[in-house]
């Protein structure tokens, strides 16, 4: 296995016809192996005429680069000849939104006759060789299958797309094997580091689509473990020990949170993975999923509660959460204003999400250029330590933190909506640059807002030492 950053994500898909407002949503934890492994947001602009050659300095995965790419947008590693790139998150220019990747687990029954290629296409590489290249959501699982056919994969990658229209899950297994299932325009899913997608429909083209020769495959080796059908999550997932610690308690939490109505364990096995609800899923809902850690539960590492419990399961919100986002594609706008990625760059738990529309040729420069240490003008550190502040006197300063983050939520929505309103009549590089304006205007109100709240939690800290004493004035 190749990828040090390989880890513990957590995924969150809409459709359309799912959210409060038609808009397709995808969104993603992006957990590294570690707290510290910073990353930036940036905008890589299109290219033409370009012979050049992709080589990762993580598992020696070599490939040509098309001559042509669109403009896209990523968040990549700061420290990119140690950490390798890992592009992650983002849109082109053509509204297609990608994130990968969701870490995923093929069994050793199926692993056994396809075993993983070292030096195939690893999640370092993969955003990077397929978002600048793809028109749309179902032609990104085409691309990267057709990729993952000729090069093979070194590890197994559950893969975000969507567009305007369309929500794919592509969960890619085994050294060429894979699955996508599009998201009903009425459903949600929600993932966590399992092989997800159930039952395999082969003949619904407009809804499956998956690698060539897979049902011969199951069937040649005997991997099939049920009477009937194709549960593509029992014949090549897992179910262990691990999965119901890990992974199922945070698809349970987030389906609770959606389907209260449902009576359902943390430890099951058998999570569905298409929902639907009654609620019509808000980009805030997404958010607080993704930030969330067993809220109101006695599994909450936060509480005050039953230390044995507390503790049991793996939070979805971590220290080690390097990026959350949503990226949501809107229909009730138009399209050069409808793509906004909500980006995270703290610990999801205690940091805002910040508003960038997707059709924006740069990025403020707190966030394109993040050290690797510690610094007073990176957004990626001042947001990490707001979420340090926050932890440090929880109990103290937590419903600080969320009136400070009802404020500013309630002030970027304004934000984006006085963009949108004030962009019509715009267009072409017109409308780019005011729009990549209006981001770099997001983040300057956030940085005044973040910094305030940091010095007030400071000085608060400050009173909260124990290193005071009371003495009599008698005395």
């Amino acid at each position: 296995m190749a990828s040090k950053h390989l880890s513990a994500c957590t995924t969150v898909l809409v459709g359309k016809k799912a959210s409060i407002d038609g808009s397709t949503m995808i969104a993603r934890n992006d957990d590294t192996f570690l707290p510290l492994t910073p990353q930036r947001f940036y905008v890589e602009p299109a290219v033409s005429n370009r012979h050049e050659t992709w080589k990762s300095n993580q598992n020696g995965f070599t490939a040509p680069l098309p001559e042509k790419g669109y403009r896209y947008s990523l968040t990549p590693n700061v420290e990119v000849d140690k950490e390798g790139v890992y592009a992650e998150s983002g849109f082109n220019e053509k509204n297609v939104a990608m994130s990968a990747t969701e870490s995923v687990y093929g069994n050793e029954r199926a692993l056994a006759f396809d075993p993983l290629v070292e030096d195939g296409l690893a999640e370092d590489s993969l955003q990077s060789m397929v978002l600048p290249y793809i028109d749309s959501a179902r032609d990104g699982v085409r691309y990267l299958g057709d990729l993952i056919k000729k090069y093979g994969s070194p590890e197994g990658n559950g893969v975000l797309f969507s567009d305007k229209d369309e929500v794919w899950y592509m969960e890619i297994v085994t050294g060429h094997h894979w699955v996508a299932q599009r998201i009903p325009d009425d459903a949600y899913a929600i993932a966590a580091n399992q092989v997800a997608i159930q039952q395999v429909d082969f003949d619904d083209p407009d809804n499956f689509m998956y690698s060539e020769g897979i049902q011969a495959f199951v069937e040649k080796y005997h991997l099939n473990t049920n009477q009937s059908g194709f549960d593509f999550r029992s014949i090549f997932g897992t179910d262990n020990e691990k999965d119901r610690h890990y992974n199922t308690p945070r698809v349970w939490f987030g389906q609770r949170y959606l389907n209260p109505e449902i009576d359902q364990e943390p430890t099951s096995s058998d999570l569905p993975f298409i929902c639907r609800t009654n609620k019509k899923i808000s980009v805030e809902d997404v958010e607080y999923i993704l930030s969330s850690h067993y809220n109101e539960t006695e599994y909450d590492p936060l509480s005050r509660g039953n230390e044995g419990t507390k503790t049991l399961f793996r939070p979805i919100s971590m220290n080690r959460t390097q990026n959350s986002h949503v990226l949501q594609i809107r229909n009730d706008v138009t399209n050069d204003c409808a793509a906004i990625m909500w980006l995270n760059f703290g610990v999801p738990a205690f940091s805002p999400y910040v508003p960038f529309f997707g059709n924006a040729n740069d990025t403020d420069e707190s966030y394109e250029n993040t050290p690797v240490r510690c610094d007073d003008k990176s957004a990626y550190w001042m947001y990490r330590k707001l979420s340090v502040l926050v932890e440090s006197h929880y109990s103290e300063f937590i419903q600080d933190d969320v009136d400070f983050l009802t404020d500013v939520k309630e002030k970027l929505r304004r934000h984006v909506q006085a963009t949108i309103d004030e962009a019509k009549g715009l267009s072409d590089n017109e409308l780019t640059n005011y729009l990549t304006e209006q981001n770099h205007q997001a983040v300057k109100m956030m940085r005044i807002a973040t910094e305030d709240m940091i010095h007030r939690l400071f000085e608060k800290g400050l009173n909260l030492s124990k290193l005071t004493f009371n003495m009599d004035k008698n005395l």
